[in-house]
């Protein structure tokens, strides 16, 4: 049995679309169809059937997928293990929120690596929600999550549930990040009035479910949205235009000169955020997982004094 068809498989199951997981797979959508076709014969039942909700497993599918993750864990644990074994591979692992103060981490943290020995980085820009299901599933070793106060103890209880550890790592209040031309800026502040006449920029996967500050707002409400989901984008449109903002945590110096923007606050109270490392119980952190978090840590201590 091929087991590379057992990522195919799960790629499917996680997008729900034949489509979609092809392009994320780097293959043809009639190649995609057909590995899964003779995956379904050699097992002798359907894996997917088609909904209105796209393509899902079905009950002995849903059986399967469970069986495949934890293979393609232990082959991913096997490989690592024969790295880790001749001293060779460098390896990283994480899910991480949309924050310039973690690139600047990862970019320290990548630069002194050894560019001798093989290195096997893989690190993911997303939301809390899908931080928490990559490392409840392995896809990611541990992660550093974003949330609200507000919405604490939601998140606690969610990751209790899943046996998941937490440790914060930084509680601060978001900013408004804008281009240094900005023409509403007054001594560091933008009145809310002025506000609502830029342009706001969001991330627009950050919804916790189940909470009242999820409805969307009317168009009526805030004509001047856009909701973007790759931080690129949102420094190449801040950097354009001198009227569109976003809050956000606390930016370095360095990302602020190399776009020309500026953080100021504003006389609308920002929220108050937490970002947080999670990990499943029993993880151990490696010497390269604790070098990047350090890294972390001092890009997050630079901006806190």
């Amino acid at each position: 049995m091929n087991t590379q068809y057992f990522k195919y498989a799960v790629e499917i199951e996680r997008t729900r679309s034949i489509t979609q997981a092809a392009e994320n797979l780097y293959m043809g959508q009639p190649n995609l169809s057909r590995a899964v076709k003779e995956l379904e014969e050699t097992l002798g039942f359907a894996i997917f059937e088609r909904t209105t909700k796209g393509v899902v497993p079905t009950e002995k599918g849903t059986e399967f997928l469970t069986y495949a993750k934890n293979v393609l864990v232990q082959l991913d644990n096997m490989e690592r293990l024969a790295g880790m074994a001749t001293g060779e591979l460098q390896t990283l692992s994480v899910a991480v929120p949309r924050a310039s103060y973690i690139s600047k981490a990862l970019a320290e943290f990548v630069s002194e690596m050894d560019f001798e020995r093989p290195i096997d980085i893989n690190i993911k820009e997303t939301n809390a929600m899908q931080s928490i299901t990559d490392v409840t599933e392995q896809r990611h070793d541990f992660a550093i999550i974003r949330y609200r106060m507000q919405n604490e103890s939601y998140f606690n209880d969610y990751l209790n549930e899943k046996k998941l550890k937490y440790e914060v790592l930084w509680e601060f209040e978001r900013i408004i990040l804008t281009s240094e031309k900005n023409m509403y800026i007054k001594s560091d502040m933008i009145k809310r009035e002025n506000l609502s006449k830029c342009i706001e920029l969001m991330h627009g996967d950050t919804l916790v479910p189940y909470h009242r500050q999820n409805k969307k707002t009317s168009s009526s409400d805030k004509a001047k949205n856009i909701r973007l989901y790759e931080r690129a984008n949102q420094f190449e449109l801040l950097s354009r235009i001198p009227e569109a903002y976003i809050w956000t945590s606390p930016v370095p110096k360095s990302h602020l000169e190399r776009y020309g923007l500026v953080t100021v606050h504003s006389d609308r109270p920002g929220r108050t955020y937490r970002d947080v490392i999670i990990y499943p119980s029993g993880y151990t952190f490696s010497d390269i997982d604790k070098c990047f978090i350090n890294k972390v840590y001092a890009a997050k201590n630079e901006l806190a004094l």
